[in-house]
């Protein structure tokens, strides 16, 4: 499975977790129903490991959305949101340009016209603070 897939159904792992409360199993099961027997390992730690930062990233998603509370954001977005913080955060072998472009392109393809521009505000405030050094 390529890493741009993963990252789709990471996505749609994430967000079903979050709004049917189902577990990790049932929702791969879910997402990848027309996929039986690809490589998922990917796409499994990118969810695991989400939801075991999940305080950490949800803390930090909350400084950036300017107006806005976590809770009151489209799940969608929320989803994708968390996936990419998890990658800025957590896996420093991934360039961060590509995680936001990612993230941009996740939330043209599951969200509406405007999100994406949501999801790029609020990932280039997070980059813009961790590159500014603080006083």
């Amino acid at each position: 499975m390529k890493r741009r897939t993963a990252r789709e159904k990471a996505v749609q792992c994430l967000f079903q977790i979050d709004m049917a409360e189902v577990n990790l199993e049932d929702a791969i099961s879910m997402v990848m129903e027309e996929e039986q027997g690809a490589d998922n390992a990917y796409m499994k730690r990118l969810i695991e490991e989400t939801l075991s930062h999940l305080p950490q990233i949800d803390q930090e998603i909350s400084k950036y959305l300017r107006g806005w509370q976590l809770d009151r954001i489209a799940n969608v977005d929320r989803a994708i949101l968390r996936l990419a913080f998890f990658e800025l955060m957590y896996e420093q072998e991934i360039p961060k340009k590509v995680v936001v472009n990612e993230a941009i392109e996740l939330a043209k393809l599951f969200s509406d016209d405007q999100s994406y521009r949501f999801v790029n505000g609020v990932l280039s405030s997070y980059l813009q603070a961790m590159e500014t050094p603080e006083a």
